[in-house]
């Protein structure tokens, strides 16, 4: 047993600890200890002699609870640790349901459905109603129920409630009452609860049975909850029904990381505590015990924006650190290229390791590009708590369609995309085909395109050979097309025609979204390859080449796991993490925040908690990155800087490259050429004093135009002409911009005016050979 555990404690966090009685909220800053304060509060507890049986501690991961107890046994003993009633809500409520659920008619070894088993439930009822499973798609359905139970609206509850009705059959789906009554009584008869149920069934129980709600008040005299800003009305229900005796209650939480309103998360449980609890006494941890003064000032800076926040002021003694470098890339490419040579850089000068570094990022589709520019550098990392971006299905779907282009014999890429998607091949033909494939000693491909001629003896009808006919026909046609149009222009027709766009369009969950999210990153990217290697004199723009690029990207995520690589991550995914370098990517307004989050007050200041998360997830030294320009479908968009670099004093900011040009947002179809000749003069004078004497703080914002002193090599890439004068006009020693390398040196110039290439060599790229008639280039520097 460890003895003067509460020495470890400061004064706010010691007091935290020793108030054992009544209600207590402890408001957790970043990085202040709160993990220590439950630890050492419920080992408080078991010293000053209260029975563990007696203590319920609630957590969001199983995780966070293992931890916990082994602290907490290191402290008091492991016998003593072991009886605590601790774990996540869904862990502590599945086994009181053990024990009450046949009160409700369960049986007490029900069975608890996962995601998989509720999907395949739903998609059998959809079926059996005849109802179209374009409109009722089984997760979409799910996920409306889910927040009906989160929020205790029974079925008996929504049929009462005339506002959730109309709002389904706006949604085109009257069915909905009937789905979900059907869905509750299928479970029932199976004795199955899904995992809201173990909430609801919970709430009911005590609800319903005052006796129940008595036994367990008796026996949890003693409650804390964890992260509390993160829970629902159905979690927050059951927590004050249990403490509503003894009022033994401490929560512990920090309502500047609450970022989960997405999965039915209510900040105002935090916000109102005081409201429930007017007795209640609030313990503020402030010090930050992780980070640098520059990283705690700035995500002060930033937070202070929300208007709905519970007041506290974290600082911390820690170093004052390096200030918050922002980096503005021309592309995502560039942004990417920069990410990776600043780990690599900092792992060779500073002896760090891989597993030292995170890039956080907003959404999924944004691996893509930070994957391919730490693979090119040779830099190991993995994507933390998802699925590498090649690997993802949606894209190994788009691939498989790629790749039959290039070999229509490729039996795994045919046997993924023939009913994907669904096109009323089922898996009864598919097996006739590959037993009739291997008797004709043909390939599968060769067979489908003459189905006609096999279909009688192989027992396949008309409706079947026409479907298989259309698909082979289908491929042939793209294959065709290959011969005529680049990579990008057959990928996003192909993308089209099979229908695949639409189906992830229709799938409006956060999932959905995200699937089709990737698939516009895939399209991004096979355009971006397209660019680059136009410009490369043995460059290599075909399809086969693009395929080889990203298989290189495949056997690269398939190397043995280990913990010491470079951790990729969504900001919601790195929440409770800390590392000593983080980079902050993609900071671009409709990017982060996102364009889905700014339609309310309430909605943007969870995105600013989002954004306040991803710094102080950083130790000792963070960077945040945006583009100037991103591919959306196929078109090069203008960025602007995200309003929250706004929010942050330039003393803490170091602005790295504050002469990269940015793309001109003139969207009037003009061009601003055709003004060139009639300048203002007094906007020429102020322009001509701003870059005689540059403020080196001076932060840039998204219609910041180019410095004069940028000239365009190449404005466009058909004209020969143009090509001469801009090849004539670059020199050896110059230093220039591209729009996916970067920055970089001219080294030498090489062949005839008209066909003339340029080596560079490039910060964050290494030497290419650019064909100048089709490079973007822009001289920054003679």
């Amino acid at each position: 047993m460890e003895e003067n555990y509460l020495d470890k404690l400061n004064e706010p966090q010691r007091l935290a600890v020793e108030a054992t009685e009544g209600p207590v909220m402890v408001i957790a800053g970043a990085g202040s200890g709160k993990t220590r304060v439950l630890t050492y509060r419920i080992a408080h507890l078991l010293n000053k002699g209260v029975d563990a049986f007696n203590i319920l501690s609630l957590t969001f991961t199983n995780k966070a609870a293992r931890e916990m107890k082994e602290r907490i046994g290191y402290v008091v003993g492991e016998s003593n640790a072991k009886s605590l009633w601790m774990g996540t809500f869904h862990s502590v409520f599945a086994r009181i349901l053990r024990v009450e659920a046949p009160l409700l008619g369960y049986p007490s070894d029900f069975t608890i459905y996962d995601q998989q088993d509720a999907v395949s439930v739903m998609t059998k009822i959809i079926n059996e109603m005849n109802l179209d499973k374009d409109i009722y798609k089984a997760k979409q359905v799910l996920g409306r129920i889910s927040q009906f139970k989160n929020n205790l609206i029974t079925v008996r509850a929504y049929h009462n409630n005339q506002a959730l009705i109309e709002a389904d059959n706006e949604a085109m789906k009257p069915r909905m009452g009937d789905i979900y009554r059907a869905y509750v009584d299928r479970c029932f008869k199976s004795g199955a609860m899904d995992f809201d149920d173990l909430l609801l069934r919970t709430n009911e129980i005590l609800t319903r049975f005052p006796e129940v709600l008595a036994k367990y008040q008796e026996r949890f005299k003693y409650i804390m909850v964890d992260e509390y800003q993160d829970t629902n009305h159905s979690q927050y229900l059951i927590v004050k029904a249990l403490a509503s005796r003894y009022e033994n209650l401490c929560v512990v939480g920090d309502d500047a990381q609450s970022i989960y309103a997405f999965r039915g998360a209510n900040i105002r449980n935090i916000l109102s505590f005081k409201q429930d609890y007017p007795d209640a006494k609030l313990y503020p941890l402030e010090q930050n015990y992780r980070s640098t003064q520059m990283i705690v000032e700035a995500a002060n800076q930033i937070i202070k924006q929300n208007q709905d926040q519970l007041e506290k002021n974290v600082w911390t003694a820690n170093e004052s650190g390096e200030k918050i470098a922002i980096y503005r890339g021309l592309s995502d490419a560039d942004e990417a290229r920069f990410i990776a040579s600043q780990i690599w850089e900092r792992q060779i000068s500073e002896h760090l390791q891989p597993k030292d570094f995170a890039i956080l990022y907003r959404t999924n589709a944004q691996s893509r590009a930070l994957e391919e520019a730490l693979r090119k550098r040779g830099i190991q990392y993995r994507v933390f708590g998802g699925t590498s971006f090649y690997q993802r299905k949606e894209i190994k779907d788009m691939v498989a369609y790629m790749r039959l282009l290039i070999n229509q014999n490729d039996e795994e890429a045919l046997l993924r995309t023939i009913n994907y998607p669904a096109r009323g091949i089922g898996q009864t033909t598919i097996s006739k085909l590959l037993v009739a494939a291997d008797q004709h000693q043909i390939s599968l491909f060769s067979l489908v395109e003459n189905i006609a001629m096999y279909a009688p003896t192989i027992g396949i009808n008309a409706g079947t050979t026409t479907k298989l006919n259309n698909y082979a026909l289908m491929i042939k046609r793209f294959q065709v097309m290959l011969k005529s149009h680049d990579v990008y222009e057959v990928t996003m027709e192909m993308a089209k025609t099979t229908q695949l766009l639409n189906a992830l369009k229709e799938d409006s969950t956060p999932e959905g979204v995200s699937r089709l999210e990737n698939v516009q990153e895939l399209l991004n990217s096979i355009q971006g390859y397209v660019e680059e290697q136009q410009q490369l004199e043995d460059g290599d723009a075909s399809l086969s080449g693009f395929l080889e690029n990203i298989a290189l990207a495949t056997d690269a995520d398939n190397e043995e796991e280990d913990d010491n690589k470079v951790n990729l991550m969504t900001v919601h995914l790195a929440k409770g993490l800390e590392f000593p370098i983080v980079f902050i990517a993609g900071l671009e307004e409709n990017l982060f925040p996102s364009m889905m989050s700014v339609n309310t007050r309430a909605e943007l200041e969870e995105e600013r908690r989002l954004f306040y998360v991803a710094l102080t997830r950083a130790e000792k030294v963070a960077y945040m990155t945006y583009s100037v320009s991103r591919f959306r479908w196929g078109k090069i968009i203008d960025c602007e800087p995200s309003r929250f670099l706004e929010e942050i004093d330039d003393d803490f900011l170091d602005w790295k490259n504050l002469n990269i040009p940015v793309r001109n947002s003139n969207n009037s179809g003009l061009s601003a050429d055709l003004f060139g000749d009639e300048p203002s003069a007094e906007s020429y004078k102020q322009r001509e004093k701003s870059v005689a004497r540059p403020n080196p703080n001076q932060r840039p914002s998204g219609n910041v135009q180019p410095r004069p002193n940028f000239k365009p090599v190449n404005q466009t890439s058909s004209s020969s002409a143009g090509s001469q004068e801009n090849a004539l006009g670059l020199k050896v020693g110059q230093v220039v911009v591209h729009d996916r390398f970067g920055r970089g040196v001219v080294r030498d110039l090489q062949g005839e005016p008209n066909d003339m290439k340029a080596i560079i060599h490039f910060d964050n790229a290494g030497e290419k050979k650019l064909l100048l008639n089709f490079a973007k280039l822009k001289i920054i520097r003679s």
